[in-house]
């Protein structure tokens, strides 16, 4: 089989390229260029974009004795990807970049183009696992629950999973290392990438801000008290605790958390974690990894990239996923991924478009 190997010039992607030679495959190696201007050197373990990650990659295929080349989708990617990071958060949303960049770049772009130039597969160094199902290939979570990534591949449909590998779904993060370090890999101690890689310095409202500029509004309790003032609402999101800046504390000493964000009125609203606490919510654009449910099913949700999966019933129109919850879940924001499992299968995804409350505001969608 011809396999074209994502190579980001980490311990992992380096990794699973060489387990792939080692199954016999025909591999070459490929780094995507998602800058037009990388930055030299990364930033600790801080992105994944830079001229040092090209070199490290370019090294490990020299290793692995494969074919490599660099791909420039620097373009697509800040269309698809920063751009539209960039317009959620203008529009009080809270977007994932990775899910998008796994959508729309790696199992799109690149997967299109693999098959085009007559690549049977795309292997990544991605944690989760292909299994055979009665009905084809499934998407399910990783053997090692601190490194799954089965949340950020649940944007895959069924034709993309059957082009897709993930060789180390069935490993632990320190064997991965440890068989890096046994095959000469220099990356073998290389520090994960973490965060935005797009944003290596990790500072998101100061990203947001050089392209929204200031946008100065009110902070407010529920019964529209104000509280304080901010620079932008896309500094915030729904379940914030941190970083409020509000000067006076609530009157029952209680945390206040961000309820509501309105880039119209430039406002955002704080209250209780109570107040916090959500009954259900739609989604759009829902995208199956198989078949799409029929019918309300039980399953799990979750909306966070390692965050616990919360019991739910789902039931499924064309375009859009209704969810209710077996009990209250917080911190739920729109423009988020709710990505809905059964047991450790992924079945698919949603974008969260609105949610409602247990409370009385539950009236008005968020």
């Amino acid at each position: 089989m011809r396999v074209l190997a994502a190579m980001s010039g980490g311990v992992d992607s380096s990794v699973a390229a060489a387990r792939m030679v080692d199954a016999g495959h025909e591999v070459v190696g490929v780094h995507l260029a998602l800058s037009s201007t990388p930055l030299s050197h990364r930033e600790g373990a801080r992105g994944c974009c830079s001229l040092e990650d090209a070199r490290d990659a370019r090294r490990a295929a020299d290793v692995l004795g494969i074919p490599f080349y660099v791909w420039d989708v620097a373009e697509r990617f800040r269309r698809d990807v920063i751009e539209d990071f960039v317009s959620e958060y203008a529009q009080g949303r809270t977007p994932n970049p990775c899910l998008r960049c796994n959508e729309r770049i790696k199992f799109a772009a690149v997967l299109d183009r693999a098959l085009a130039l007559g690549f049977d597969a795309v292997c990544t160094g991605h944690y989760a696992r292909i299994l055979e199902g009665p009905d084809g290939p499934e998407l399910h979570r990783a053997v090692d629950p601190a490194k799954d990534q089965s949340y950020v591949l649940g944007v895959l449909n069924r034709t993309q999973l059957e082009h897709a590998l993930f060789p180390l779904g069935e490993s632990l993060k320190t064997e991965v290392r440890a068989e890096a370090a046994a095959r000469g890999l220099a990356v073998a101690t290389k520090p994960d990438s973490h965060d935005i890689c797009f944003i290596p310095d990790g500072d998101t409202v100061g990203f947001l801000r050089s392209r929204l500029g200031d946008a100065p509004g009110d902070i407010v309790d529920s019964s529209g008290r104000r509280l304080g003032s901010h620079e932008g609402t896309y500094g915030f999101t729904i379940g914030q605790r941190r970083g409020l800046r509000i000067g006076m504390p609530a009157p029952d000493g209680r945390p206040r958390y961000v309820l509501d964000i309105s880039p119209v009125t430039r406002t955002v609203t704080v209250g209780t974690a109570e107040e916090l606490a959500v009954a259900g919510l739609t989604g759009i654009r829902p995208i199956w990894c198989g078949t799409p449910p029929s019918g309300p099913i039980e399953c799990s949700v979750q909306f966070r990239a390692h965050g616990i999966a919360a019991p739910a019933v789902i039931e499924v129109s064309d375009d859009e996923v209704e969810v209710e919850f077996r009990g209250p879940v917080h911190g739920v924001a729109p423009g988020q991924a709710a990505v809905f499992y059964s047991g450790t299968r992924v079945l698919g995804s949603a974008t969260i478009a609105r949610t409602r409350r247990i409370t009385p505001r539950s009236t008005t969608a968020c």
